[in-house]
């Protein structure tokens, strides 16, 4: 049977003809007609960009209406947006008699459902952020869930990072956490994690401007030491291949043993390898089995293309000291110990307590805690120092995230202490050259960690930041320390890991060095000269 539809007398004939315009009100919509010569259109009068009313736009004579506030333009005839992003609702008309009626039935939920898909991926390719909130908006009122869109989203990001996972994808297990403490609040607050994700990714997506596809092709087995050993000679082709078997498999404990031992081979790509393999799997945890390849592939991407920072010089005693861990130095040194102490110092330490994993894993996260706190913030203003002095918070802030992602592996494969406490000395090493210890610190101790979290938490919900990298990290970083002071409540580091948070979230971050890109851009040249 048709579809009667739920027609409504909207004005007289003869009432349009004399204004040639009007705007009525229906069962809560807001309706414009319009009349261009013999033709006559009904729309919603809201412009679905920002709302402004389309009764104040102009009409041209082949049925274009221009909204005036900002220009967008709208086929009548056609229903095509001509100019700008969001379609435009029209309503059928009839004339009945004198009386013309509109069709305010409500298109099904799966129709507002797919075309909030189809906007919310024309909003992606221009990282339209505003659209990308309307459209989840859309999508969630026509009884769609939020987190089949973010899966979506993670599917049109997925071949076009040019080196697979981000921190946005890092940062989405974070917000999704954040998201599940957020259900008395009101259906905007609990938005706008999926929103920031989205956002990010689409961001991370425009900056590598490409279309990178993986390769074809699937292996015959899945064999744990060769996707290790395809990963250390970056061989994507084959690791791929090993990866989608794993998948086909359902083989996931496994896969994600195998990677995590990859992500802690070397010191790698900063220490985000072992960060990007635990939150993509506690990602995957919240998203379900159908996100795995758009969320597992780009890990064995990144993994395969990670910098190998142990190859550098400033590293370069890392293999030899994970060499010579034997599981049974038993002298845990203090935190202080490790002030203004070098790499290969710091490597020393670490191996002489490797039998005491657990003690040697407070004294780190202490001292790399307290390096924070204390981390010499004149570094972010100075202009005359190479491009190695470079260094700001989120140096600080990685060995604690690097850490807390180390602890969880490991206590998956205890094998693993090593390679990720000995990777923590190359944080300390390298960061003891920027830190202050004599600079006042007290301001920042922390007496309601609760409190703490809840401002954080509040306040990323309206960071009001342009780059998504500051609040990321501030996220990541806030709920990395909660995790380990709700594992541990009275373990030791947890005065200086709450102060340090507490410095880092309420002192200014500088976004942008104008002055010292010039001068090192300068020295560069001038040294290639």
């Amino acid at each position: 049977m048709t579809n009667p539809g739920n027609w409504v007398v909207a004005t007289s004939l003869e009432e349009l003809s004399a204004k040639h315009k009007t705007v009525v009100k229906r069962q809560g919509k807001q309706i414009l007609l319009w009349q261009v010569g013999d033709e006559i259109f009904a729309c919603a009068n809201r412009c679905p960009h920002e709302g402004y009313p389309l009764s104040e736009g102009k009409m041209s004579q082949d049925c274009v209406l221009t909204c005036n506030w900002h220009n967008w333009k709208f086929d009548l005839k056609s229903g095509e947006t001509l100019m700008g992003g969001d379609t435009l609702r029209l309503f059928p008309v009839r004339i009945e008699g004198d009386r013309i009626e509109v069709d305010i039935t409500d298109p099904p939920s799966d129709a507002v459902q797919a075309k909030a898909l189809n906007g919310l991926a024309e909003a992606f390719d221009d990282h339209d952020y505003t659209r990308i909130a309307r459209e989840l908006f859309r999508y969630e009122r026509a009884d769609g869930d939020p987190l089949d869109a973010l899966k979506a989203a993670f599917g049109l990001a997925r071949d076009r990072l040019e080196y697979g996972t981000t921190h946005a994808h890092a940062g989405a297990a974070d917000w999704l956490t954040l998201r599940r403490e957020l259900e008395n609040r009101s259906e905007a607050d609990r938005l706008v994690p999926v929103m920031e994700i989205i956002g990010h990714l689409s961001w991370d997506s425009l900056m590598d401007h490409g279309n990178y596809p993986y390769p074809e092709g699937i292996a015959g087995r899945f064999d744990e030491a060769a996707l290790e050993a395809t990963i250390e000679d970056e061989d994507e082709k084959t690791a791929i291949a090993i990866a989608r078997r794993a998948l086909q498999d359902g083989d996931l404990s496994r896969l994600r043993a195998s990677l995590e031992r990859a992500s802690l081979q070397h010191y790698q790509d900063f220490g985000h390898s072992p960060i990007f393999c635990d939150k993509s799997f506690e990602l995957l945890e919240s998203l379900g089995g159908s996100s795995a390849d758009n969320l597992i592939l780009p890990l064995v991407r990144s993994l395969c293309m990670g910098t190998r920072e142990d190859l550098i010089p400033e590293f370069r005693d890392y293999a030899g000291a994970l060499s010579s861990w034997d599981g049974n130095g038993a002298d845990v040194p203090k935190p202080e110990d490790f002030r203004n102490t070098g790499v290969k110092a710091c490597f020393e330490k670490i191996v002489n307590a490797g039998g005491r994993t657990d003690a040697l894993y407070d004294v780190l996260m202490q001292a790399a805690c307290e390096q924070m706190l204390h981390y010499d913030a004149g570094f972010r203003t100075r202009i005359d120092r190479p491009v190695q002095d470079n260094i700001d918070w989120l140096d600080f802030t990685h060995a604690i995230t690097h850490l807390n992602a180390v602890r969880k592996i490991a206590e998956r494969q205890p094998d693993l202490w090593a390679n990720g406490l000995l990777q923590t000395g190359c944080y300390l090493g390298r960061n003891a050259n920027y830190v202050d210890w004599d600079q006042p610190v007290g301001q920042w101790g922390v007496d309601n960690a609760d409190a703490l979290f809840d401002a954080i938490f509040e306040r990323l919900l309206d960071h009001g930041e342009p780059v998504y990298i500051f609040p990321v990290h501030m996220l990541k970083l806030s709920i990395a320390v909660r995790e380990e002071i709700r594992l541990r409540p009275d373990a030791p580091f947890v005065p200086a890991l709450l102060a340090a948070l507490n410095r880092f979230v309420n002192e200014p971050v500088k976004r942008k060095h104008a002055r010292r890109v010039a001068n090192q851009a300068q020295k560069f040249v001038e040294a290639q000269a």
